[in-house]
């Protein structure tokens, strides 16, 4: 059989994970073995806080949008089913930002969703 040399491989391999892990503790950033465990669960902790990041901004806009609302004697429930039934199709994100840095137009948007409900109460 004939013989294998891995040629750069493993080094670079092993190269990479120490590089991923620089900055960790103690032998989680000297030794392959444990670097490698250290790396892995760091990158499953990313992967879910990717997605957890998505959902905690998304509550901190209904939040900036439920203030808004109640400011202007209306539930975000109210508000939101009124928006739509004005057809005004804005993203949580923008209503935010509205809410906190222009409450002029946002009492706008309150008095579009208030109209909109009208003829449904």
């Amino acid at each position: 059989m004939p013989r294998v040399k891995r040629g750069t491989n493993r080094r670079d391999s092993r190269r990479k994970t120490l590089d991923r892990a620089s900055g960790f503790f103690l032998t989680k950033s000297k030794l392959n073995r444990a670097a490698q465990e250290a790396v892995e669960k760091a990158l499953r902790y990313a992967y879910v806080g990717r997605k957890n990041k998505k959902r905690e901004f998304r509550s901190l806009w209904i939040v900036r949008i439920n203030a808004g609302c109640r400011q202007a004697g209306i539930s975000y429930s109210k508000f939101m089913h009124g928006l739509k039934a004005a057809g005004v199709d804005m993203d949580r994100k923008v209503l935010a930002e509205v809410a906190a840095k222009d409450p002029a137009n946002f009492t706008l948007l309150v008095e579009k969703a208030k109209a909109a409900l009208e003829p449904a109460v």
